[in-house]
């Protein structure tokens, strides 16, 4: 058993080790040329400004709202409430998970402001944004709710409907990233920074949770 547990846990460490190293390396390129963007930046940018019907523009404008304000913190709250178990069980669980998403944007406004990258021109935005560009808020913040969505259905769901829920939470977290690109606030390379961020801290915690032994606290 501690064989299994320790193996399971090492995998995800592994992952977690890739994830960090992949936004790392390309925290350092985005910072090479001093956020200046490069050329699949450009032409990516370029292309949103170009095709931005009203219908797609409205629609993007209310994804992109899922993930940022309050709804990623209420979801928090809420998957730990239903992994928990009992009123203190709950409570203490829905802290973790509230906390857990509070310590990710704090260190990503560090390393925000460590990187200190440009936004693309404001003349080409679709939507309100504010602060430096890398990594981008919404995507770090949608993909790292869906995560903690993802583990609250895991511990509650038949296999069936989780399996379900994870591709609609994943497609959610990815679409709510595409729509940064597409209103103009953000470089293609900002969301994957976002995502490569969110992926280092969900599959860390899954190296933590891996680690420990059946029954215990979540």
């Amino acid at each position: 058993m501690r064989t299994a547990i320790a193996s399971r846990a090492g995998r995800w460490a592994f992952a977690a080790g890739v994830c960090a190293a992949l936004f790392a390396l390309l925290a350092a390129v985005v910072a090479a040329r001093y956020g200046a963007p490069y050329f699949f930046d450009e032409s990516v940018h370029g292309w949103s400004v170009r095709h931005r019907p009203a219908v797609a523009v409205a629609f993007a404008r209310g994804v992109t709202a899922t993930g940022s304000g309050p709804v990623p913190y209420v979801c928090a709250v809420a998957a730990g409430f239903v992994v928990g178990r009992g009123g203190r069980g709950r409570l203490l669980t829905a802290t973790g998970a509230l906390g857990f998403l509070l310590l990710t944007q704090g260190v990503r406004y560090a390393v925000m402001y460590g990187v200190a990258r440009p936004r693309p021109p404001a003349s080409d935005w679709a939507a309100h944004a504010s602060g430096f560009a890398f990594p981008s808020g919404h995507t770090t913040t949608s993909a790292v709710t869906a995560g903690l969505l993802a583990w609250a259905v895991w511990r509650a769901a038949a296999p069936a409907t989780a399996r379900l829920c994870w591709g609609l939470l994943a497609c959610w977290a990815i679409v709510v990233g595409l729509t940064r690109v597409y209103l103009g606030v953000h470089w293609p390379t900002d969301v994957l920074g976002g995502w490569l961020y969110a992926l280092t801290w969900l599959t860390a915690a899954m190296a933590v949770s891996a680690g420990r032994r059946p029954g215990r606290t979540a």
